[in-house]
């Protein structure tokens, strides 16, 4: 079935506003992100999908809408800063910021993973329930600590961005927790999976400010992603 192409959305705020700046997270999302772009009618200047592109601003076909392309830990910090008004980020990082600036209105039920304990195969045997304390490697310190601290465990964090797994390894921690797809990186590296603290999808999040300063542009945006994951789920 055939769908035309939407009318471009005109600012319901003065033109110095600018356009709408909607921030994207590099990496893997950007390829399950695409389909969802498409059916929204959003399509970023040709360059916008090439990792090696210096750029990080692109323009797209609708003059009332830019695409900023970040970090995805950045995404949430863009948008609660009212750098952009909206974007799409894995709830892992609104978990981990739980920024009261956000909204986040849609599931996009792109990017499925989980936020995951796991530890080295070899380690002894021992009751968790018994720890009063635990070494966690993370890039994620607050979810680890409020995870381990509903459960009455002081969680000491070792903060890193990357390599989680050979924190264990190398002595630097007992745990990590870390984003875990198929869990074949664990695997490689004498690690298992022993709980999981959160299911995680990317949503669409908005800054809450933006979307009571330009209602309607915003809005607009918002039920357009809404119609495209209608589409995509009635398919």
């Amino acid at each position: 079935m055939d769908h035309a192409l939407p009318t471009p959305i005109t600012p319901s705020t003065p033109e110095d506003a600018g356009p709408i700046v909607l921030a994207l997270p590099k990496g893997r999302i950007l390829s399950e992100l695409a389909p969802v772009l498409a059916r929204a009618g959003i399509t970023p200047a040709a360059d916008y999908a090439d990792e090696s592109s210096r750029r990080l601003r692109f323009p797209t076909d609708d003059p009332s809408l830019d695409v900023i392309r970040v970090r995805s830990f950045d995404v949430a910090t863009f948008v609660a800063h009212g750098a952009a008004q909206i974007g799409v980020c894995g709830a892992d990082v609104l978990m981990e910021f739980d920024y009261p600036e956000i909204y986040a209105p849609l599931d996009l039920g792109i990017g499925r993973c989980r936020v995951s304990i796991a530890e080295p195969v070899a380690a002894e045997p021992d009751d968790p329930s018994r720890w009063s304390r635990v070494t966690v490697a993370t890039k994620y310190p607050n979810i680890a600590q409020r995870h381990f601290a509903a459960h009455g465990v002081q969680a000491e964090i070792v903060h890193l961005n990357g390599a989680m797994e050979l924190a264990p390894s190398m002595g630097l921690s007992r745990l990590i927790v870390d984003l875990v797809q198929t869990g074949s990186t664990l695997k490689a590296n004498g690690l298992k999976e022993t709980e999981v603290i959160a299911h995680v999808t990317s949503r669409l999040v908005v800054n809450r400010t933006a979307l009571k300063t330009r209602p309607e542009a915003i809005g607009a945006w918002i039920a357009r992603f809404r119609a495209a994951l209608a589409e995509r789920d009635a398919r």
